[in-house]
Formats: structure tokens, C-alpha cells, sequence
């Protein structure tokens, strides 16, 4: 995610009701969450800002920080305006943040190129640029647990499992309906590579954003066209109208696959029944059957100190995804801290914690998260994982999981990772070599 948009003042929302300043900055961790509760993309905004900062002062309220260090909490609002977030960039790090989620796949890209100078490691979480993973090249990005390649990629292996083999794909037309945005196009490059592998036709269905609310022409195209199957890269307003569209023209709903962003309850709950059997691959558990969001409602949400609407609102798909987005910061600093030895500890150490991050099956259970997202662990050449990836189906008026765990095809994703970063440095003149040397201590 994602995009240029609409001009939005800058608003700073604080997790606590005064300010942060540099001295108290000194005194904790600093973690500044990019946020957008605002804007035409504030209906998926809202449940992952809320997500994320309620793990965080969880942690604070349950455990008094991570590793006795009191987490320092800021949200900036972006209005999903990737100049608003570049703003939202250059106003927190000076207060030394430890890491920073611009959670935009626009404002990942420019981003990018700051993070190497100014120390400050970038979490995109599931998104962002998928040549990013290669640590070799990227040694202060981040984007587990899966790259929209690898999405994109465990939708093919989906549709093959489907219809009988890989051999089977062969004649078939496979649609790709995107947001004409940089986090619509990130799959295009490794669909038209298993394209041309497997034999399938491939065809663009670009959704502008402004016309995210108005796309009976598009499906009108679609009814046309007659693709066997369509995978959706949507976000925002863009995805409820395509699923509401898909079932007026009558497209068989088992047949429309959503990328995990386009797989919220607020992008299936508006068409209702009509959406039974509307898929969409997940990186999470959804639900509040989980200890550790137990504690969230025990220790945020019924004390009142959480921004969520309405306790209900809490285990919901965006919601619980952004809880890992956080689980995902929090372990990394953890792990900082004991190669470190430290206990207040930069955005150099965090990187470190990246790079040595493994959180396996059992810590997934110890930190009352058992069954809740496939185990992530990273190096100092991989930062994405590659993990597996479920499918979850909407059942008229819920998300229920199908299938527990789709494989990327990692050999068609990983050769075009490392080509694509090759020549991402050689486009960048002057890119800076790896200078921080692979830990051996975890």
C-alpha cells in the first residue's frame, strides 16, 4: 500500500493525552505509527491504527513495556497521502524512533532511500516493494511475512490446485482487477512471468482512484471478457464496490480471489449473502479467541483506552492484522535487546533484532498467539520469510478459513526478488553498499 492522494493536513494523534517530546523519547521507545483515519481509504485505516496501537500499550499496561522499557506511542495521520507521509517521516525522526510502519506502499518507496542515512529501519508489513526482501541490497527494509509476489504467486498454486495441476492453467484466462496505484501493479511483473511459464492469458482490469466507487463499465468489460478466474489487488472503497459488482454481473464468487488487503469484513459485509463464496488470501487469524487479545480488551479496551468503536469491532480481520504488524515490532525489539544487552535500544539494534528475528510456532504460543499466523523467521539476506498463506472464505456473514496454508511458488518469486533488487541498485546511482555486517549472535 500504496499511493498519492488527496491533500490532508498533517494531525498528529497521540496514544497518550500529552505530548511526546525529544527528553521523554529519551526515557523509552519510541515507536511512531503512520496511520490514516481519515480519507477515502479510512474505513480499512481505522481498524489497523486501532490494531496497532492497542497490542503496543497492551504491552504497556500488562507488562510495563518490553523488557521494562516503556513504549512510546505516536500516531501521525497520513490521510493515505504519500506526501503527508514523507511529512509524517521527517517529523519523528528526530526523536530517534526505533522503527517506522509508513503502512503505504507509496510512501514505502520514498522511504526507502532514507532509511540507510538516517538508521531507521522500515517495517512494510505485507506490502511495499517485493524486491525489498533481499537483504543483501535492502539491509534496512522489512516486509514479512509474505511479498505481493508471493500473493500473487499462491493464488496460481490456488487456481492449479483447483483445476487439476499446473499443466491444467494452460488456455485459461486469468484477470487481474488493480488499483492504478504503485500497490496495484506490484503483482503485474510475476503474473506475466507465470504467464508465460503456464500458458495462461493474462489480462488488466485498472481500477482508477477516483472512480473506486464507479466500476459498473469495468465489470461490464469483465462479463464480456469471461475470465476464468480474477485475482484482486484492491484496498479502500475499491474492493465492497468490486465484490458487489462481481455478484450483479453473476461472476461465479468462488472464482474472485482478493490479496489479504482486499479481504477485510467492511470489503464482504455490504454485499451480504450475495458474497458467500468470495475468497481472499489472509496472513491472520481472525476472532478474540487468543489470550493475548484477551489482554487487550482487559487491559486497553475496558479501561477505555483504545480508539476502537465498539468492542465487536475487536478480532476482526484488519484489526487482528495489524495486532501482528505489531507482534512483528515488538519481538524484533525484544530480540534487539538481548543481542544488545540493552535495554533502551536504536533503530541500529532493531535492525539487528530484524535480522535475527524467528518468532517459531512455540513463541507464537507463549505470547498467547497460538495458531494465529504462520512462524516468521528472517536473516541477514532474507527480510521478508516467504511464509505460508491461508485462504479464507466469506460465508454470508463471516470469514471462515479454507485452506490453513498456501505455499508461495518460491522458485519463480525468489530469482525474480534478486533481479529485480539488482536492478533497482543499478537504477539508483550512487546506492549505498551493505555496510552492516550479518549477525552471527542469535
Amino acid at each position: 500500500m500504496r499511493l498519492k492522494h488527496l491533500a490532508l493536513s498533517l494531525a498528529v494523534v497521540m496514544a497518550a493525552p500529552v505530548a511526546v517530546t525529544a527528553a521523554q523519547a529519551e526515557d523509552g521507545i519510541y515507536i511512531p505509527l503512520f496511520t490514516y483515519r481519515t480519507g477515502p481509504f479510512a474505513g480499512s485505516g481505522i481498524p489497523i491504527a486501532n490494531g496497532m496501537a492497542d497490542y503496543l500499550n497492551m504491552l504497556n499496561e500488562r507488562d510495563g513495556g518490553i523488557g521494562g522499557i516503556k513504549l512510546i506511542v505516536e500516531e501521525c495521520e497520513t490521510g493515505y497521502d504519500t506526501k503527508k507521509g514523507v511529512e509524517c517521516y521527517e517529523t519523528v525522526k528526530g526523536r530517534n524512533p526505533v522503527i517506522v510502519n509508513p503502512y503505504s506502499t507509496g510512501i514505502t518507496l520514498q522511504l526507502i532511500p532514507k532509511a540507510a542515512v538516517d538508521k531507521v529501519p522500515i517495517l512494510s508489513m505485507a506490502y511495499g516493494l517485493s524486491a525489498s526482501a533481499d537483504g543483501s541490497n535492502f539491509p534496512w527494509i522489512f516486509n514479512p511475512p509474505a511479498t505481493y509476489w508471493d500473493g500473487a504467486s499462491a493464488f496460481i498454486r490456488h487456481v492449479a490446485d483447483v483445476e487439476g495441476g499446473f499443466d491444467k492453467l494452460k488456455g485459461k484466462k486469468i484477470a487481474l482487477v488493480h488499483l492504478d496505484a504503485p500497490f496495484g501493479k506490484e503483482p503485474i511483473p510475476l503474473l506475466q512471468a507465470l504467464a508465460s511459464d503456464y500458458g495462461f492469458e493474462l489480462k488488466f482490469y485498472p481500477v482508477p482512484v477516483a472512480e473506486m466507487q464507479n466500476q459498473t463499465s469495468l465489470w461490464l468489460s469483465i462479463r464480456r471478457d469471461r475470465p476464468d478466474w480474477i485475482y484482486m489487488q484492491g484496498f479502500g472503497a475499491m474492493n465492497p464496490t468490486a465484490v458487489k459488482e462481481a455478484s450483479k454481473i453473476g461472476y461465479p464468487m468462488n472464482r474472485l480471489v482478493g490479496n489479504w488487503w482486499a479481504g477485510s469484513d467492511d470489503d464482504a459485509r455490504p454485499t451480504g449473502a450475495d458474497a458467500k463464496g468470495y475468497t481472499s488470501l489472509d496472513l491472520n487469524a481472525v476472532g478474540t479467541n487468543f489470550p493475548a487479545i484477551q489482554d487487550i480488551l482487559k487491559y486497553v479496551v475496558d479501561k477505555g483506552k483504545s480508539q476502537v468503536a465498539s468492542k465487536d469491532k475487536v478480532g476482526e480481520n484488519f484489526y487482528n492484522r495489524a495486532v501482528f504488524n505489531s507482534v512483528i515490532m515488538a519481538e524484533a525489539i525484544r530480540t534487539a535487546q538481548r543481542l544488545t544487552n540493552k535495554k533502551v535500544v536504536n533503530g541500529e539494534d532493531v535492525r539487528r533484532g530484524f535480522e535475527s528475528l524467528d518468532i517459531s510456532a512455540a513463541r507464537l504460543k507463549e505470547i498467547g498467539l497460538e495458531g494465529f499466523a504462520s512462524p516468521i523467521k528472517l536473516s541477514c539476506s532474507d527480510h521478508n520469510g516467504h511464509s505460508g498463506i491461508s485462504l479464507v472464505e466469506w460465508d454470508g456473514t463471516k470469514w471462515a478459513t479454507v485452506v490453513a496454508s498456501i505455499q508461495p511458488i518460491k522458485d519463480k518469486v525468489l530469482p525474480l526478488i534478486q533481479s529485480a533488487a539488482e536492478d533497482y541498485v543499478k537504477a539508483n546511482t550512487g546506492w549505498p553498499k551493505r555496510t552492516e555486517p550479518c549477525d552471527k549472535s542469535s
